[in-house]
């Protein structure tokens, strides 16, 4: 269909795959890329220390669909994905060598559901929170990215253009539990942070 103004309206948006840590972050990622994107959203953290804890994140993510409805996608807790490689590196701090693991983890995942359910990109809402190192993020996908026939990786930096003072605005806004730790055991007792 044409409008006659040059704007083809049956233009169709990428499709987008993306990993999400929790509500709070994916607040202000969907805000920023819902209208240049066809967006899924995938929840898959088994870095998450108890079921009780995953299961609190996961239904948060629900509250976001009434105001930015999606596709949700929430991964069953499979602890046992993580564990390898937090016993490979008990003593690691906060943002060591376990949590490069952890991405290549998380977003090895999204890589193949992206692959298999034919997106055109994939990317993850971690580089939302200050805590986390953005440029291995954007690395890892990157690197992933390079290893796949179609299916390319959105670099970003979501905490850019305030985009983490905009994930505490939202969160207010819709009611969203603000969790004060990553999701691991460690960062559980290593981290004393007000909020991610």
């Amino acid at each position: 269909m044409s409008t006659g103004l040059g704007l083809d309206l049956d233009l169709q948006l990428p499709k987008l795959l993306l990993h999400c840590c929790c509500a709070p972050c994916t607040s202000s990622v969907l805000e920023r890329l819902q209208s240049d994107y066809e967006i899924t959203v995938f929840f898959y953290n088994p870095n998450i220390d108890t079921l009780e804890e995953y299961k609190k994140r996961a239904t948060e993510m629900n509250k976001l669909q009434p105001v930015k409805p999606v596709e949700l996608i929430i991964s069953d807790y499979c602890p046992d994905d993580f564990k390898t490689a937090f016993e490979k590196y008990p003593d690691e701090p906060e943002g060591g060598k376990r949590c490069r693991v952890c991405f290549e983890l998380r977003l090895g995942k999204t890589v193949a559901l992206a692959e298999s359910g034919g997106y055109d990109f994939f990317t993850t809402t971690l580089s939302v929170s200050p805590h986390k190192d953005m440029a291995l993020i954007n690395e890892i996908g990157s690197k992933l990215a390079g290893e796949c026939e179609n299916l390319k990786f959105l670099s970003a930096d979501f905490k850019k253009q305030d985009g983490y003072k905009r994930s505490i605005e939202l969160s207010k806004q819709y009611g969203l539990y603000r969790q004060n730790y990553c999701g691991c055991s460690s960062s559980r007792t290593s981290l004393s942070l007000a909020s991610l």
